[in-house]
């Protein structure tokens, strides 16, 4: 049995409304309708590992009023052993989706954020050096928990997300495995959001020329970059409904195949296949697929080429 991936990861109950249109400065909009849900990056993400059959342990905080969202993740999987409740409030996020499938989202961090050193320390004791460390930018401590990560000779994935400057002046050089979207990628290069992949990709490789570099471009696919690869692999040709929690999924997904030992065309296509099931349905935890669905996916969509980028 491979060593689990342990994920120090943000869990927040989400606030969805449905909207024609996202809201502009001054407007009042009534929304179509309201779903609150189980969300959060660091628990998409787990959630998305472990439906695509990984070994996930999700070290995260979350208030006792919504310990009902916990139930979601342990059927699916997830290990909770070190998930903790606490009195204060869980994080939240108000997301808007409108007609198009785009999103604009509110974070308050709430419980995500009463991480301190020790606890850190605390969860690091509990992992092996070559263990998986999978992280996001909606918890606070990172800092230190990368360089004690890092130390203690784990392998750190991380996904800025959301981006900020403390994200950008983290020890990114760290990682072994870097995942950002078009946006992530600009700002840690400080270029325009307008560049092209492969620019991007050549700006993030001069500052990180040890890290792998997943660059995920939404409806135009996914680049990857390492010491011996440089691919691209397009997009399925599908209509999105909510893009919330694509990247989280496509994330699992690659990390599921990943810890399997699959080659990394293999973790790309099928990444790439979940993330296109998720965007075709409404909310975040609700719309990652079963591992299930992206086999038959796999099985009975076109195959997407890869190619150098």
């Amino acid at each position: 049995m491979p060593r689990p991936v342990y994920n120090f990861g943000s869990i927040n109950i989400d606030h969805v409304y449905r909207v024609p249109h996202l809201v502009r400065p001054g407007e009042t909009l009534a929304s179509r309708s309201f779903q609150q849900v189980l969300g959060g990056k660091g628990a998409n993400q787990s959630l998305a590992m472990a439906r695509a059959g990984g070994r996930i342990e999700h070290w995260g905080r979350l208030g006792q009023a919504d310990a009902w969202a916990l139930q979601i993740l342990s059927q699916a999987g997830v290990g909770l052993d070190d998930t903790e409740l606490h009195d204060e409030p869980s994080g939240h996020a108000l997301i808007q989706v409108d007609d198009q499938g785009e999103n604009a989202i509110i974070l308050h961090p709430g419980a995500n954020h009463g991480f301190s050193d020790a606890a850190i320390e605390a969860l690091l004791a509990k992992a092996q050096p070559g263990d998986s460390l999978l992280l996001q930018n909606e918890c606070n401590g990172l800092d230190h928990l990368m360089r004690s990560a890092a130390q203690a000779g784990l392998e750190i994935a991380f996904n800025p997300a959301p981006m900020n400057a403390a994200a950008a002046a983290l020890p990114l050089s760290a990682c072994q495995l870097l995942f950002v979207n078009r946006g992530e990628a600009a700002a840690l290069v400080d270029l325009p959001e307008s560049s092209s992949p492969r620019h991007l990709l050549e700006a993030l490789a001069q500052r990180l020329p040890d890290t792998e570099l997943v660059l995920t471009l939404g409806g135009d696919g996914v680049c990857y970059h390492s010491e011996h690869h440089q691919l691209m692999l397009p997009a399925q040709r599908v209509k999105a409904v909510d893009t919330t929690a694509a990247g989280d999924t496509f994330i699992g997904y690659f990390m599921a195949a990943r810890q399997a030992g699959e080659a990394v065309i293999a973790c790309l296509q099928r990444a790439s296949t979940a993330s296109a099931l998720c965007v075709q349905r409404e909310g975040a935890a609700p719309s990652i697929p079963l591992a299930s669905e992206v086999e038959a996916a796999l099985r009975d969509w076109p195959t997407l080429a890869v190619a150098p980028y």
